[in-house]
């Protein structure tokens, strides 16, 4: 994304603001109310009403879940994980971590040999055999499980939670943002758009309203027929619907085929060739890489605004990159001013060599990184 640096210095105008976190708030708290820092011990409650107290920095962190693990890694925090599950194995490195995956499920041996501090469960796997994450619980392990996200705006709040409870507050608040501001780019770029119908289909499924899902399609500017048709959550799509709905986009993952029958094969999406497959981890994981699905079925359903979408990208890269350099400059000048003024005595001098070139680094640092960095989704 090409906002990194812009989220990146306003978390670390906050830390040197000296902003502390609550010690305690609710899972389902928005990202917009946590602060850049972290603090421990910090007590949560998860979406099953538990209160959950995590004592310290969490060190050794076992996701349960693939969307967990892919959060973690794009927090830049994958060194702090040390186990996964088996459909996380797509992630870089995941293999040199313990497989917490069972032939029945998660499992609970594997998960306590690994002694976490702390065990990330999204609601997805807790339903699935919440028996076993109170096994976790009675071997006092500190587990949180998330709600299930219902748009992305739910996965960028979620982004930043993990974030704060593992102690990566400061990417937490970082790649949250880049995902809002991503969104608010897209709408900007959609503005007055024709938005054509779109179906989700995998196996015989559909995304339907109150889904992440739906809201990559939405926010690309397609119509989510399902939605439309009254379908809720993840449901099972007949195929005189299908034929009633005629989709003129769908939107497949890449390990689901493509959908053909003689309903299927009648819509204009099939007729057209316009079947947009997207790599399962992004389509179909409520995690940060959900913004690439939406990007590239806005490359492929609206073009045009595909392009202006970029260049709102980045004008706002270019913008947080000249703030960079102003701050620098003002922070190299201050330095000056301090060096050279008469007044000055050996102790403050002293002083301003420790703090005024050390902050001036640092921003220098993020705004090197930042033009690095934009380059990473590209």
């Amino acid at each position: 994304m090409n906002r990194q640096l812009v989220v990146a210095l306003l978390a670390l105008a906050t830390v040197f603001a000296g902003v502390p976190a609550p010690a305690a708030a609710a899972v389902d708290q928005t990202a917009q109310q946590q602060p850049a820092q972290c603090t421990f011990p910090m007590t949560v409650t998860d979406a099953t009403g538990t209160e959950v107290t995590i004592t310290d920095d969490p060190g050794r962190v076992v996701t349960t879940n693939p969307s967990a693990a892919q959060t973690m890694w794009e927090l830049g925090a994958r060194d702090e994980v040390v186990g996964v599950s088996q459909y996380a194995m797509y992630l870089d490195g995941a293999s040199e971590k313990g497989n917490v995956s069972g032939s029945g499920g998660l499992n609970v041996e594997a998960v306590i040999g690994l002694e976490p501090d702390l065990v990330l469960v999204p609601n997805s796997s807790y339903n699935a055999e919440p028996d076993r994450v109170g096994q976790l619980r009675s071997a006092d392990i500190s587990v949180v499980v998330f709600e299930s996200g219902k748009s992305l705006d739910a996965v960028a709040n979620k982004t930043e939670r993990v974030g704060r409870m593992t102690g990566n507050c400061e990417a937490g608040v970082e790649r949250a943002g880049e995902m809002r501001e991503s969104m608010e780019h897209m709408r900007q770029a959609l503005d007055g758009a024709e938005r054509p119908v779109g179906l989700n289909s995998f196996f015989g499924y559909t995304s339907g309203s109150e889904t992440f899902i739906s809201d990559i399609m939405t926010t690309a500017g397609l119509r989510n027929g399902a939605a439309e048709a009254n379908l809720t959550g993840f449901a099972q799509i007949n195929e005189e619907l299908v034929v009633d709905m005629n989709p003129e986009y769908i939107v497949v993952p890449d390990h689901a085929p493509v959908p053909s029958s003689p309903a299927y094969n009648s819509t204009t999406a099939i007729q057209e060739g316009n079947v947009i497959v997207i790599e399962a981890h992004k389509l179909q994981q409520p995690a940060p890489r959900a913004i690439e699905a939406s990007e590239e079925i806005l490359e492929a359903v609206h073009p045009d605004a595909y392009e202006r979408y970029q260049q709102l990208e980045t004008e706002s890269a270019t913008d947080a990159t000249e703030n960079a350099t102003e701050t620098t400059a003002d922070a190299d000048a201050t330095e000056t001013d301090a060096t050279e003024s008469p007044a000055t005595t050996e102790s403050s001098e002293s002083t301003t060599e420790s703090d005024a070139p050390g902050f001036g680094v640092v921003v220098g640092l993020a705004a090197i990184g930042a033009v690095v960095l934009l380059a990473r989704r590209r």
